[in-house]
């Protein structure tokens, strides 16, 4: 097992996550990319990711890389890492499906000796518990005594040219002593920036969850700051500024905070604390306050336009990006979409205007027709996400003499904005 090149590696989902990390095993080993999604595939095989995670020329640069949609050309490989999405529901439960579909996936082709790591974000023991009982079930084997398993949480941050899949730490683990020391060397061969091995896979499990409750919280605490502050008629961004200057002052800033990892990952941990009869207040209170940031957003918007003498209904209003970040194509549970529903409660006519985000994933998740270019003049303007392309609009040529421009992000000079979040 420790032969790696002569080891062949398959990942399990090419996404914003899969895709870096078998591109980085790629240089070294032979990579076996598997998606069921057969454009995405075909896409890669000329070279181009439209997540804009990985260039042209570092796909061509991993030799040893190759991707498919066959479940036969993946029967070979020794090393099965899944990198699957774990979502939320509608309920704000955890949705294991596409880990259950990968874990059936990866049991169809599992042999005596293959190793299964994980990667998708998870509560504390669902590999153990939930991942591999369906591995033993559609593989027919024992788990620690045919086959073994890994977790090693991913760190990918969407859109982060600096911070990439090779110089960001790994915390690695595995189902054996000996098996977590075969997965950490694993790692070690091609993250420069290091491993960190767990004691067990349900720590690792642990580690990665409250990365992200952690930062949750802490946007969750400027939020309600900012909430408060909007009622004292006091700048916000200007006492975290001022109070920025104590060396220990951690820079969190309001937002909406949306994604596939701070929006979602707490729920994860919460979910199994109640199951096991623990009542989480911090990390949920948290939660309900990032949730209903865009609800509060849209009334402020209201409020805004009815002081300036507009009627609410039918007055237009343009919206400035709909990605769940700034500089990423990313538009997965974007809470811009909060803002915008409560604005259509009201009976505004919104226009979404984003040179990021792919016109036709934007219909289909959430039946918007973005504004292909901007040629027309708004009762309000929102500026929503903050790419470094809307630096060079002219907010004069979209605004009318009573315009209303609310920045959520701080992201314009603070003398052309009405309010900011």
């Amino acid at each position: 097992m420790e032969n790696y090149p002569e080891k062949k590696l398959a990942v399990i989902g090419l996404g914003y996550v899969g895709l870096p990390l078998a591109v980085a095993f790629g240089k070294k080993y032979h990579v076996v990319g598997f998606d069921i999604n057969q454009k995405r595939i075909r896409e890669l095989k000329e070279y181009v990711d439209h997540t804009e995670e990985v260039s042209p020329e570092e796909l061509q640069e991993a030799s040893g890389f190759s991707c498919t949609t066959q479940l036969e050309d993946i029967k070979d490989c020794s090393i099965y890492i899944v990198t699957v999405p774990t979502p939320i529901d509608q309920y704000k439960k955890p949705d294991l499906t596409p880990l259950y579909k990968a874990s059936e996936t990866v049991g169809k082709v599992l042999k005596k000796g293959d190793v299964v790591i994980y990667e998708s974000t998870v509560f504390p023991g669902c590999t153990e518990d939930e991942c591999v009982p369906v591995l033993e079930k559609f593989s027919g084997l024992a788990f620690n005594q045919d086959f073994y398993c890994g977790y090693s949480p991913e760190r990918i941050n969407p859109g982060d040219k600096e911070h990439r899949v090779y110089s960001i730490k790994k915390v690695t683990s595995g189902s054996t002593p000996a098996v977590a020391d075969m997965v950490d060397r694993l790692y070690q061969s091609v993250i420069t920036a290091g491993t960190h091995k767990a004691s067990s896979i349900r720590v690792a499990e642990a580690a990665k969850v409250i990365e992200n409750a952690q930062r949750d919280i802490n946007i969750a605490f400027v939020n309600e700051l900012a909430l408060i502050f909007d009622r004292m008629n006091i700048d916000t961004q200007e006492v975290l500024e001022a109070a920025g200057t104590k060396w220990n002052f951690l820079p969190f800033r309001p937002g909406l905070v949306g994604g596939h990892c701070i929006g979602v990952d707490p729920y994860y941990l919460t979910y199994k604390a109640e199951s096991l009869g623990y009542h989480p207040e911090v990390i949920l209170a948290g939660r309900r306050i990032n949730d209903n940031m865009g609800i509060f957003v849209a009334n402020k918007v209201v409020k805004l336009l009815s002081q300036k003498g507009h009627a609410i209904k039918g007055a237009s209003l343009l919206v400035l990006g709909i990605t769940f970040k700034e500089n990423c194509p990313d538009i997965r549970n974007s809470r811009v979409i909060d803002i915008i529903q409560e604005l259509k409660g009201f009976g505004l006519e919104i226009s979404v205007y984003d040179p990021w985000a792919d016109p036709e994933e934007v219909q289909h998740e959430y039946g918007l027709t973005l504004v292909e270019k901007l040629d027309s003049k708004y009762d309000g303007i929102v500026l929503a996400v903050g790419h470094q392309t809307f630096r060079n609009l002219d907010l004069n040529s979209l605004k009318k003499e009573n315009t209303v421009v609310y920045d959520v992000k701080g992201f314009f000079d603070r003398r052309v904005v009405d309010a900011k979040l």
